[in-house]
C-alpha cells in the first residue's frame, strides 16, 4: 500500500515510471472488466486506455483511504457508460431520423475540403511539435492505422510502454492544440 501511494504521488508530479507502474499493475484488471462487458477487443482496449487517461488526469482527486483498483473500476464503469450512451445515440439518430439516412450527397464541397485541409495542416504542425518518440506513436496509430501490438513490434518496445506513450502523446497534443486556439 505504501508503494502504491508513493507511485501515485510520483505520477501526480509527472514521473513516467510511476505511470508505467500503475498501468502495468492494473491494466489486466481494467481490460478484463471491460472485455466482460463488451465483446470487442478493440473497443475494450480503447475504453481501458480512456479509463487510464481519465484516471491519470484525476489522480490528485484520488483518496488513499479507498482501494485504488476499485477507484479505477468505478472510473472504467463510467467510461463504459459514456461509450454506450454515445453508441446508442448514434444508433438511434440513424435509425429514427430518416433525413439522416437520406443524405443527398456524400461529396465534400470545395469549402469543406479547404477547411478539412486547413485543420489537417494545423494538426500536423501540432504533431511536429511533439518529441520524436511521441510523434512516432501518434503517426503509426492514426496515420498508418497500426494496432497497439503492431506499434510495439515496429518500435521494439513493450505493449504497455506504447499505450503510455500514446496516452501521453494525446494529452500533449491536446494541450498544444488548446494553446493555439487561445
Amino acid at each position: 500500500m505504501e508503494t502504491l501511494n508513493k507511485k501515485i504521488k510520483e505520477a501526480i508530479s509527472g514521473k513516467q515510471s510511476a505511470y508505467k507502474y500503475l498501468l502495468d499493475k492494473y491494466w489486466k484488471d481494467i481490460y478484463r472488466f471491460q472485455k466482460s462487458r463488451i465483446n470487442n477487443q478493440n473497443d475494450a482496449e480503447d475504453i481501458t486506455i480512456q479509463t487510464f487517461a481519465k484516471a491519470f488526469d484525476n489522480l490528485e482527486k484520488y483518496n488513499p483511504e479507498y482501494d485504488f483498483k476499485n477507484w479505477l473500476l468505478m472510473m472504467s464503469k463510467q467510461v463504459y457508460i459514456d461509450y454506450q450512451r454515445k453508441k446508442k445515440h448514434r444508433f438511434v439518430s440513424l435509425k429514427e431520423n430518416k433525413e439522416v439516412l437520406q443524405l443527398p450527397d456524400q461529396e465534400l464541397t470545395a469549402d469543406d475540403k479547404m477547411i478539412l485541409e486547413q485543420n489537417l495542416i494545423e494538426l500536423k504542425k501540432a504533431i511536429n511539435q511533439l518529441k520524436p518518440h511521441y510523434r512516432e506513436v501518434i503517426e503509426l496509430r492514426y496515420f498508418n492505422d497500426l494496432s497497439y501490438k503492431e506499434i510495439a513490434e515496429k518500435i521494439g518496445e513493450p505493449l504497455n510502454n506504447v499505450k503510455i506513450k500514446l496516452l501521453r502523446a494525446k494529452k500533449l497534443l491536446a494541450e498544444i492544440l488548446k494553446q493555439k486556439k487561445s
